[in-house]
Formats: structure tokens, C-alpha cells, sequence
């Protein structure tokens, strides 16, 4: 495939525990020649613990996460995005979907109060991609990539994240949004998913929209 050009300059990818976002960003990057940034869950010291332990880690686990996120999204803020292409694997957001699902309403409320401080200085992407899976297909993937920390994960814990992303989802308004159905779909291992799935990205202009292809 050609390289093509696309007017979003800041694109974020998002969807729950194994959507495939990395992934996606990761190809992404390659086509449009772009600036790939990725968050890597595994430089955080407390998450194998708190698949483990989600009532004791929990707020160790989302305090680490969101002052991370803070300063990759800072760094954003003070780059020329309108001389590049940058994607990254998650919406800032992301971290409070988390928060709210793991804390308790006492450390949320201390939580919140940190999220609120930081959130307004996180630059805003232009496009929002959200892969959509059923709890099912998100179970497939993750135990295909066999990450050691997500051995402990059950699938109540994930079925409960992906039901969080998409209620998020249904009310997010902030930027425009393409929402992907994944299901029926192969975008890494199969070119022809990858170039529909990409046309389908260069022809969002604005607003919500949703794509549900039934795949090659």
C-alpha cells in the first residue's frame, strides 16, 4: 500500500483489554509515516499485582497510570502537530474509565480531584478510533498474546471493562469519533481488513460514525 495523506493530525486509538490497539496504531503509523506513541502497561510496577490483588493495587495501579498518561499527553501539547502525524494507543480519558470501575468511592473522590487538575492540560486528538469487540473476541486476543500479567485476569473483570468503554462510548462528544466493530475482522494478519478499515479512516471528516464490516 501507497502512502496516503489525512487531515487528522492527532489521532488516538482506543478500546478495551485486548482490542488491538497497539496494534493498530502500530500499522497505522507505518502508512501514514506518522509519529507512533505507545503506552507500555508493563513499566508500571503495580499492575501484575493488581490482577492479582485488584482491592489492594487498585489505587496504587491508577495513580501510576494517570500522572504516566499526564506527561506523555504533556509532551504532546508542546509538539508541532500540524507539521506531523501522531497516533497514540489511548485517549486520556481512559485512565478514569479505570478509576471508576477499580476504586472505591473514597479513593475516587481523591482521584477525581487529581484527573480534574491535570485533565485540562492534555491536548485534545483530532479523530477518536474506538474498537468495538464482544467480551468473547477480547478474551481470544488476550490469552493469544499471553502477557504473564494478565494470566490472573478473569473474564467478569473484562467483561465489566469492555461494558465501561462502551457506555463511554455511546455518550463520548468531545471529538469527532469512528467507531469500529473488530469482530469479524483481522486488520493485522489480513491486508484487504487493514485497507478497508484504513479508507474507512481517511473518509471520516467529522462527527460520529460507525463501521461494522463483516471482514475478508
Amino acid at each position: 500500500m501507497a502512502n496516503q495523506t489525512i487531515e487528522p493530525k492527532f489521532i488516538a486509538v482506543e478500546g478495551a483489554i485486548g482490542a488491538g490497539k497497539t496494534s493498530l496504531v502500530n500499522l497505522l503509523g507505518k502508512q501514514y509515516g506518522a509519529k507512533v506513541i505507545s503506552e507500555d502497561a508493563v513499566d508500571n510496577p503495580f499492575i501484575a499485582r493488581f490482577y492479582e490483588d485488584r482491592e489492594t493495587y487498585s489505587f496504587q495501579t491508577q495513580i501510576f497510570f494517570l500522572l504516566n498518561r499526564y506527561n506523555q499527553y504533556l509532551k504532546l501539547a508542546q509538539r508541532d502537530l500540524f507539521n506531523s502525524v501522531v497516533m497514540i494507543d489511548y485517549l486520556f480519558q481512559r485512565d478514569k474509565i479505570f478509576a471508576r470501575l477499580n476504586l472505591e468511592d473514597h479513593e475516587y473522590l481523591l482521584y477525581e480531584q487529581i484527573f480534574n487538575l491535570v485533565g485540562t492540560k492534555v491536548p485534545k486528538p483530532d479523530l477518536v478510533i474506538f474498537l468495538q469487540a464482544s467480551t468473547e473476541v477480547l478474551l481470544e486476543r488476550v490469552f493469544k498474546r499471553g502477557r504473564s500479567y494478565e494470566a490472573f485476569m478473569d473474564s467478569d473483570y473484562l467483561d465489566s471493562v469492555n461494558k465501561a468503554f462502551n457506555n463511554f462510548f455511546f455518550y463520548y462528544s468531545e471529538t469527532p469519533l469512528l467507531v469500529i466493530n473488530t469482530n469479524e475482522i483481522d486488520f493485522v494478519e489480513k491486508k484487504c481488513d487493514l485497507e478497508k478499515l484504513i479508507g474507512k479512516i481517511n473518509g471520516h471528516k467529522v462527527g460520529r460514525e460507525y463501521y461494522n464490516p463483516l471482514g475478508s
